[in-house]
This record gives structure tokens, C-alpha cells and sequence, in this order.
């Protein structure tokens, strides 16, 4: 049932009690009023039948006779000894077969203290009296009077009292319901408000006269606002929670306590091979091999793991997890490959450079303590001391190298592109090299397409791009072979190659021949002072122009390193953004 119909019952239920209640004890105290006036008038008749009765006991007969004819009621002479001495209403010869009066109650009160009153049905006329006793004539003088007045007067009563509770009882129901329906309406409007803010809608509150009403629609209003702030909190937060889990490098992966994913930023996607709207599987069944699995085991048993490291697909992964507050886990995944990679490249570096520095540091050694030792002849000594110096050089080049290397590799320089003549620094660079190309009969030749006579990139390091190439080609042609530069527009830049005779580079080489220390033929690099930095160092210092490197080469038929270099509007643009 509704607030409205219940309020409605419940106000006809206390009127009825009320009323009830009301014709109940109007009733009563209007009867016994009633009957405490008849007894005061039936007293004051039984004192006058006591002091008009006549002093021969024969004549009381008549005259109580007399008497009731007078008023209408029965009276009863009673005797000390409780017998009737004279009654009203009695077939002639039957008085004296009366019982005894002695145990009536108004008899007794009569007789005890000069009054009675009493009230309950006659055996005789076999309907309720009221009878009243005072001491007098032969002992007492009775009254009994019927009650079918007092009968009726409570019958009109009640009938007044219950027409006019039944109006009563209309107009409070109808009140009630007017009440009910001001009360409930407000009522249902907070209660689809309150329905409105479960759903996420904006909420209409109510007006109401009711001051009580009007608290909880305020206290409901400050508590939507106050919901609104806190899930806009909320909101914010996972928001920002979302976008750092997104945004952090190691995989994230959160699972409920069935092992189902709830959670899995791309870089954990991205790590085990899912597509970012993929359906990844429940986490017991995610992983195949040994090791990831006891980690995930663990963790969904309750226990923490740090820092376990495992293999996924040929990748090395350092695993982390803990179980969740409320059930469930978390799993981290940290890509180690790049880092064992970088290791593996400088535990190679560091082997290189000690082997590179090793052979020199071994000539200067063995022929500084040669010479210490012994006192060789002049030409042997020159000997001597131009090997140290030779290697000492060579030393010299590889620190500087790598010192280079590391500058540009770090961000420790930055071109400074400006256009500059490809013809005038490859021959620049070529002269540089007369000391390398003494005594070799190798032709030199640059040709420049329309439009790329010039070239915009750092002179510098455009000098020590076309150098290093040199030396390699150099290294690399016989005599009688021929060295080329040329130079053409290409997608927005100019594309430079340096183009040799020489016998080429193995197909199984060419993917490897820009990393550092990579040499196609080691022991003659070595023998020809070659630091294995040198294609390394144009690589880098291309890329730093914001283009690339590429090479090409057909063995016994030469070899071509191509370096494209961005036009000046690209490398206008790029200056501006680099820090």
C-alpha cells in the first residue's frame, strides 16, 4: 500500500477509535447521570410515602397504592426482618409468600447508613429497576422505578453522538486525504529525484509547504551536489590513473581474483602480441611457459613476486606482481630486451675497444722496451720509432672516434645545415687523404645533377661524412680502380653517393656494416690503421641532419654508399624543433 493510502487508513482507524471511545463513555456517564437524578427524585418520593404513611400498619396497603397510582412507581414497605410489609403490584394473598428483602443491597445501605440505591433485573416484573430504599415507616420505604427512560435518553444520545462522529469521521477523511496527497506528492518527487541520481540523470526536486519535506529535499540536493563533485573526483582521477597506466613503458596487466583481465595497458598488449581491442585470456592460461606461470600462480595464491625474470616469444621480461586488496592480481611487465641488448653491445664495445686498443699498445710496448733494453743501430732504431709513432696515431684516430661517436650519439652536437658546394668539400675531404692515397693509382672524379650543385647540411661534418666514406673506398679499390662523388635532387633533398671500383661487400654483410668495430675483412682494416668507427660515425652524423644512409654493392663490381640529406625548408623546420 502507498504512503498516501496508509496515512488515510491510519487517520480513519483513530477516528474510529476516538469516536469509539467517545460514544462509549458519553453513554456511560449520560446513564449514570441519568439514573443518579431518577435515584435523587425516587428518594425524595420514598421520604414522602414515609412520612404520609399512616400509623395503622392495616392501611399501609392502601396507601402505598395510593401513592404509586400518584407517581407510577412501584413501592415495597419493608420490616426490620427483611419482610415485606406492604407492595404495590401484587395479586391479593401473595405477599406473604414473598422471600426475605434482608440481602438486598439498597436494603442493607437503607438500613446501614439511611440510603440505598441499586440497580439490576426483578425476578418479578422480569426486566431491569432502579430501586431506592430509605429508612422510614415500618424500616424501609423502596422505590423502583423502570429504566426505559434512561434507556432512551442513552439511545438518543448515542444515535446524535454517532451521526455527528460519522460527519466527523467523513470530514476527517477527507481531510486525510487531502493531507495524504500534499504529503505524498513532494514525497514521490523525491523518491523519482533519488531514482534520477541512481540513474545518472539530472534530478527535478520538489517544492512543498511542508518545512520537514523542504530539510530532506535540501539534504537531498546538498547530497546530489555533493555526489556530483565526488564522482567528478572520481572521474579525474581514474582518468588520470587510466592515461599513467596507459603511458607507462612497462606492461600492466590487472586480473580479478578468477584470473579474468580487467586491466591491460598497450604496452602490455603490445609485449604479449594483442591487438589493442583483442580479447586477451584469463590470466592461468595467458602464459605457456614455466616461469611466468609459477609468478602468476603466486601471485593469485596470495603471495608477492619481484622482480622474476622469464622469457616470452624470445623476449627477456622481469616479472612483478602482488595480490589485489579485494581479491584479484597484478602483474608487471618489464621489457628487458633492449637492455640485454645494450649490455651484450657494450660488453662488445668494451671487448672491441680493448682489443683495438690492445695490438698497438702491444707494438708501442714491445718496441719502447726494445729499445730501453738494447741499443739498436740507426736505421733499426728509426724503424722502431716510427712504428711507435704509427700505432700511437692509429690509438689517436680510435680515441677520437669514439670520442666523436659519443658527442654525436648523446646529443652533445647539434648540426648547424647551411648550403654548401659538393663539389668543393669532396674535394677538400679527397685532398685531405693525399697522405693515405700516397703511391696508389686510383682515379677521382664528382658529378653534380642541375639543381645539386649544393648540398644543406653542416660543412664539417658533410667534410667527415665524404672522408670516412674515402678512406673506405680507398682501403677497398685496387689500383686503377676509380672513386666517384655524385650528387642529385631527390624527394625534397639531395641525395650524394660515393661510388668505388673496388671488389664489393658480401650480401651477408651489408645489414651489419654500419655498426661499430663490423668489419667485412678484419685483419686487413688492422693492417691499413682502420678504426672500424668509420661508417658508425656517418651514419650518425646523417641521421643528425634528419636523413639516412643506405649501401649498395655487387661483389667485383664496386660498392655505393648513398647519403640523402633534406632540402632547406626541411631542415629549417627541424632546426627550429631541436632543443
Amino acid at each position: 500500500m502507498r504512503f498516501a493510502g496508509r496515512l488515510v487508513l491510519g487517520t480513519i482507524l483513530v477516528l474510529l477509535f476516538a469516536i469509539s471511545t467517545l460514544v462509549w463513555v458519553s453513554q456511560r456517564g449520560l446513564r449514570a447521570d441519568l439514573e443518579r437524578e431518577i435515584g435523587r427524585a425516587l428518594a425524595a418520593e420514598a421520604r414522602l410515602v414515609a412520612q404520609a404513611l399512616p400509623a395503622d400498619s392495616a392501611a399501609w396497603q392502601a396507601a402505598v397504592e395510593r401513592a404509586a397510582a400518584a407517581t407510577g412507581h412501584r413501592i415495597t414497605l419493608i420490616g426490620s426482618d427483611g419482610r415485606v410489609r406492604a407492595e404495590t403490584g401484587l395479586p391479593a394473598g401473595t405477599r406473604e409468600h414473598l422471600e426475605s428483602h434482608a440481602d438486598r443491597p439498597e436494603v442493607i445501605a437503607a438500613l446501614a447508613e439511611g440510603e440505598g440505591i441499586a440497580v439490576r433485573r426483578s425476578e418479578s416484573v422480569g426486566r431491569p429497576l432502579l430501586y431506592v430504599a430509605v429508612r422510614g415507616g415500618p424500616a424501609v420505604v423502596r422505590i423502583a422505578a423502570a429504566l426505559d427512560q434512561v434507556d432512551e435518553a442513552a439511545r438518543r444520545a448515542r444515535r446524535g453522538v454517532l451521526s455527528a462522529a460519522l460527519l466527523a469521521l467523513l470530514v476527517g477523511t477527507l481531510l486525510a486525504a487531502v493531507a495524504a496527497r500534499a504529503v505524498a506528492r513532494p514525497l514521490t518527487g523525491i523518491a523519482a529525484a533519488a531514482r534520477a541520481i541512481a540513474g545518472g540523470e539530472p534530478p527535478r526536486f520538489p517544492r512543498s509547504a511542508i518545512p520537514e519535506i523542504d530539510g530532506l529535499v535540501r539534504a537531498l540536493r546538498q547530497m546530489h551536489q555533493q555526489l556530483g563533485d565526488r564522482f567528478d573526483a572520481l572521474r579525474r582521477e581514474r582518468a588520470e590513473s587510466a592515461a599513467l597506466v596507459e603511458s607507462m613503458v612497462e606492461g600492466v596487466l590487472a586480473a580479478d581474483e578468477k584470473g579474468r583481465i580487467l586491466t591491460a595497458n598497450a604496452a602490455a598488449r603490445a609485449a604479449l602480441g594483442y591487438a589493442p581491442e583483442a580479447a586477451i585470456p584469463d590470466l592461468r592460461s595467458l602464459f605457456r611457459s614455466k616461469a611466468p606461470r609459477e609468478v602468476v600462480d603466486a601471485i593469485l595464491a596470495g603471495q608477492m613476486v619481484r622482480d622474476r625474470e622469464a622469457e616470452l616469444d624470445g623476449r627477456t621480461f622481469l616479472l612483478s606482481g602482488q595480490p589485489l586488496p579485494h581479491g584479484g592480481a597484478l602483474l608487471v611487465l618489464h621489457d628487458l630486451t633492449e637492455l640485454r641488448r645494450l649490455e651484450a653491445v657494450r660488453k662488445d664495445f668494451v671487448a672491441n675497444v680493448s682489443h683495438e686498443l690492445k695490438t698497438p699498445l702491444t707494438s708501442i710496448s714491445g718496441y719502447a722496451e726494445t729499445l730501453l733494453g738494447e741499443t739498436p743501430d740507426e736505421p733499426t732504431r728509426a724503424r722502431f720509432l716510427e712504428t711507435i709513432v704509427s700505432n700511437a696515431r692509429r690509438m689517436q684516430r680510435l680515441v677520437d672516434d669514439l670520442l666523436d661517436l659519443s658527442r654525436i650519439e648523446s646529443g652533445g652536437w647539434q648540426p648547424r645545415p647551411v648550403e654548401a658546394s659538393v663539389r668543393a668539400l669532396a674535394e677538400e675531404a679527397w685532398a685531405g687523404l693525399a697522405p693515405r692515397r700516397a703511391g696508389r693509382d686510383l682515379r677521382f672524379g664528382t658529378r653534380t645533377a642541375p639543381g645539386a650543385e649544393t648540398v644543406v647540411a653542416d660543412p664539417d661534418a658533410l667534410r667527415q661524412v665524404l672522408g670516412n666514406l674515402f678512406d673506405n673506398a680507398i682501403r677497398y679499390t685496387p689500383d686503377g680502380g676509380s672513386i666517384e662523388v655524385s650528387a642529385e635532387s631527390s624527394a625534397g633533398g639531395t641525395r650524394l653517393a660515393v661510388h668505388d671500383s673496388g671488389q664489393g661487400i658480401p650480401d651477408d654483410h651489408l645489414p651489419r656494416i654500419f655498426e661499430r668495430f663490423y668489419r667485412v675483412d678484419p685483419s686487413r682494416s688492422r693492417e691499413e690503421g682502420g678504426t672500424g668507427l668509420g661508417l658508425a660515425i656517418v651514419k650518425h652524423l646523417v641521421e643528425a641532419h634528419g636523413g639516412r644512409v643506405e649501401v649498395t654493392s655487387e661483389r667485383g663490381a664496386g660498392t655505393t654508399v648513398t647519403a640523402w640529406f633534406p632540402g632547406p625548408s626541411s631542415s629549417r623546420d627541424r632546426s627550429v624543433t631541436e632543443p
